[in-house]
């Protein structure tokens, strides 16, 4: 963490508690009692911040301006590093929206995040040169029907559309009660009520091939029963979990994949040759599949059996694919 970064924090914690103690200044930011007297010598003599120590309340708090005194002002505009992915990001999704009704107001929504990122001390031009978003492997596809499906989803209207599925290479027509509208791994998805199958279903917006608003009002589902049937499942894939995956990796990919997130109910742990054991509930394991793949030869499946024989004919076939 660097002085400016410390600079904010100070700030943000005073305002949060009003009145901070000296240990949770040391133990928020991880630095000695030297060098935190020293930021707040700064703070006080060159950034002019109103801060003193209260006896009674054992803290440092704000106090009250004199009028005459000269204005507390932070040294430019700081953005620690997940406030900077977030605001490229969010520029780089505006640019590349496909012109269409929202292109008046994305404009000046994508002015301002450029005005944020260059109130830095640095050029938004030399920010976006130095800064690099790579969505690798994402369709590139136009999402024609997307505001038809935002439309509906926000004025709780039903949609009937007309939607291709790659798995099957096939079109069909339905009514669904769209849910949430979903970006996942570069892609939108819209979660809905399939009033033809009389269930929940996750509908990839590029697969869309027709839309239009119905009047009849779409079909509420509730949260727990939407959370219950989409997100137990792995990834992108819906259903509720019917089986649980142990996976364990090697020492040397142990160290990378000890980081990620693979489900939000995962349980990891390190063995003791330095492996790492992932253990979490699926309920389809087309997309889990791929991502074991991706690991070979790094990754062991210790079960379930059928999860295990998956990925060894998946191996099998690649093999006999690239003799």
């Amino acid at each position: 963490m660097d002085r400016t970064e410390r600079f904010y924090r100070i700030d943000r914690l005073i305002r949060t508690h009003q009145c901070v103690p000296v240990t949770r200044f040391l133990d928020e930011l991880e630095i000695s009692l030297a060098t935190f007297k020293r930021d707040i010598e700064y703070m006080r003599s060159r950034l002019h911040a109103p801060i003193i120590w209260d006896r009674q309340r054992n803290g440092y708090r704000f106090t009250a301006l004199a009028p005459d005194a000269p204005r507390y002002e932070l040294p430019g505009l700081w953005f620690n590093a997940s406030e900077a992915y977030a605001l490229l990001t969010m520029l780089q999704l505006l640019r590349n929206l496909e012109p269409g009704m929202l292109a008046p107001r994305v404009e000046p929504l994508r002015e301002r995040l450029k005005s944020l990122l260059g109130s830095t001390s640095h050029a938004v031009e030399e920010i976006e040169k130095r800064i690099r978003i790579l969505h690798m492997t994402a369709r590139r596809m136009k999402l024609e029907h997307f505001e038809v499906v935002a439309t509906a989803l926000l004025g709780r209207r039903r949609l009937h559309i007309v939607y291709f599925s790659r798995g099957r290479n096939e079109e069909s027509e339905r009514d669904v009660s769209p849910q949430r509208l979903v970006h996942y791994r570069d892609n939108w998805y819209l979660d809905a009520w399939c009033h033809r199958t009389d269930g929940l279903r996750i509908f990839a917006l590029d697969c869309v091939r027709a839309a239009h608003l119905l009047d009849d009002r779409a079909k509420a589902v509730p949260e727990r029963e939407l959370a219950e049937a989409l997100e137990e499942g792995y990834g992108i894939f819906s259903g509720r979990a019917r089986a649980t995956a142990l996976i364990r990796f090697s020492p040397g990919r142990a160290r990378w994949v000890s980081g990620e997130e693979w489900h939000p109910r995962q349980v990891g742990r390190f063995e003791p040759d330095g492996s790492w054991t992932l253990e979490f509930p699926y309920s389809d394991d087309r997309e889990l599949l791929m991502d074991i793949l991706r690991h070979v030869p790094e990754v062991e499946v210790l079960g379930p059996p059928e999860l295990k024989q998956r990925v060894n004919e998946a191996l099998q076939a690649g093999l006999e694919r690239n003799k």
